[in-house]
């Protein structure tokens, strides 16, 4: 089992040589447009307009929680779009970040990061917007991504 690594910096540019994907968590309502999504859709264009297009055709596909969209935005360097946030926060509904939703997608970007040799990187997902809580997240991360040997990275935001 590998260490989960976490660093100073930020996600999107992610500090590894190889293969590379970037984790994060995405809503279920086809909302893009606060938080982590926002730095991602300022490096690259393609993981909102496949987002978008996953959720305008979701009759015709797997999207909702625990699906992951992986998108790629360079030769070497992929995006996951893990659908594990139920709706957003309103009120006192409660936080809407889904851990089941989160342990499904974690374990779809460990498959696939083993098969392209990816390391994996990510930011404090599900504790933003989602009002996830990080001691429930880590151990999900850990036993899906470093227990199968993916090198892991997570970022916190300078």
């Amino acid at each position: 089992m590998v260490p989960l690594r976490i660093v100073k910096g930020d996600a999107t540019s992610p500090q590894a040589k190889g293969p590379k994907v970037v984790a994060h968590v995405c809503n279920d309502l086809g909302g893009w447009g606060k938080g982590f999504v926002l730095a991602i859709s300022r490096r690259w264009p393609e993981p909102e307009r496949a987002y978008r297009t996953w959720h305008r055709e979701r009759s015709g596909n797997d999207f909702g929680l625990g699906a992951t969209q992986l998108v790629q935005v360079r030769p070497d360097l992929w995006v996951a779009n893990m659908v594990a946030q139920h709706g957003m926060r309103t009120g006192s509904n409660g936080p809407p970040i889904r851990y089941d939703a989160v342990e499904r997608c974690l374990n779809t970007v460990a498959e696939d990061a083993v098969r392209l040799g990816a390391t994996v990187h990510l930011p404090r997902i599900g504790c933003g917007l989602a009002g996830g809580r990080w001691e429930q997240v880590e151990p999900l991360i850990v036993a899906a991504l470093c227990a199968r040997d993916v090198g892991t990275t997570v970022y916190d935001h300078d």
